[in-house]
């Protein structure tokens, strides 16, 4: 079979794709996955042109979103964002026979509505990401309650309150998941303490004499490409666990190398912020004093 992606655009297609019935409403619904069947040349890979949550257990295959695998091991809830390529590796002698629901919805939904603009705030939809959301037992019944009370309003009648209801529960539904996703960096120190000490390398890197030449500053996104997650992902985990940003990071490991060119070597300010990547001494001065308390050359004095 074709690895090229299918493309879905349309819930109807999505539907129509899975053997299920046509959805009650064009621009979102809410199924069970027991509820879906395996159909001739069901795509591999595909791309969506809707958001996609899903709440599922016994998932026993790869998951790969974007460029990443998806560790589902023990986590049980994903998030998707349309235009991302999902693509799924199973074992062709162990049928994929998961349970639990899929909400999706077409950003179209959300017209007129906060969350049109606000759904960019949840960075877990646009992680390179490398984990489900796992979920206690207590955590997964409050989804599960919320997916249901969405399911119960999918199924009545199209009225003036149904979007409007809808939303809300979504908004809720979004709200508990990065409570819980900011409780997850937490709770998986390994992971998170390993993230930072990867962050650490990738700055003593960006810093060294040969790199810092010609290549001006770290920026939050080459950063984040080096450690292969989203610049979102990254000041999410960072400012849980240290309150700092991926920014913010990348200034305090320049002006530490500031500090100690400016202490131990004979360069001029302007040689310096050259070196450090700066267009502008100005600039490498005015960050200098935000940090610091003291201009470079105040420093320089103060400490020779």
């Amino acid at each position: 079979m074709d690895n090229k992606p299918v493309h879905i655009k349309t819930i109807n297609e999505f539907h129509r794709l899975r053997g299920l019935p046509g959805p009650v409403h064009p621009l979102v619904s809410v199924v069970r996955f027991e509820d879906m069947r395996s159909v001739p040349d069901h795509p591999t890979s595909w791309v969506l042109d809707f958001y996609a949550i899903a709440l599922k257990r016994n998932f026993h295959a790869k998951l790969k979103y974007g460029q990443q695998v998806y560790d589902f091991d023990e986590g049980i809830m994903t998030f998707m964002a349309p235009g991302q390529k999902i693509g799924i590796e199973s074992d062709p002698d162990q049928p994929i026979e998961h349970f639990g629901w899929l909400l999706i919805f077409h950003p179209d939904f959300l017209w007129n509505t906060a969350l049109a603009k606000g759904i960019k705030q949840y960075e877990y939809f646009d992680y390179a990401v490398k984990e489900a959301l796992f979920l206690s037992e207590q955590e997964e019944a409050i989804l599960t309650a919320i997916m249901q009370n969405i399911a119960t309003e999918y199924v009545r009648i199209i009225d003036s309150f149904t979007q409007n209801i809808i939303v809300a529960h979504l908004e809720v539904l979004l709200s508990y998941a990065q409570r819980f996703y900011q409780r997850q960096f937490l709770t998986r120190g390994i992971n998170s303490h390993d993230m930072l000490s990867r962050l650490e390398a990738v700055l003593q890197h960006c810093f060294t004499p040969e790199n810092m030449v010609g290549k001006g500053l770290p920026t939050v996104i080459s950063v984040a490409d080096a450690l292969h997650v989203s610049p979102n992902y990254l000041s999410g985990l960072l400012k849980t666990l240290t309150g700092k940003s991926t920014q913010q990071h990348i200034q305090d490991k320049l002006i530490d190398h500031a500090k100690e060119m400016l202490s131990t070597t004979g360069l001029s300010v302007s040689e310096i912020a050259y070196t450090l990547g700066f267009d502008y001494p100005q600039s490498f001065s005015k960050l200098f004093k935000s940090k610091t308390q003291l201009t470079p050359v105040e420093f320089r004095q103060f400490y020779n």
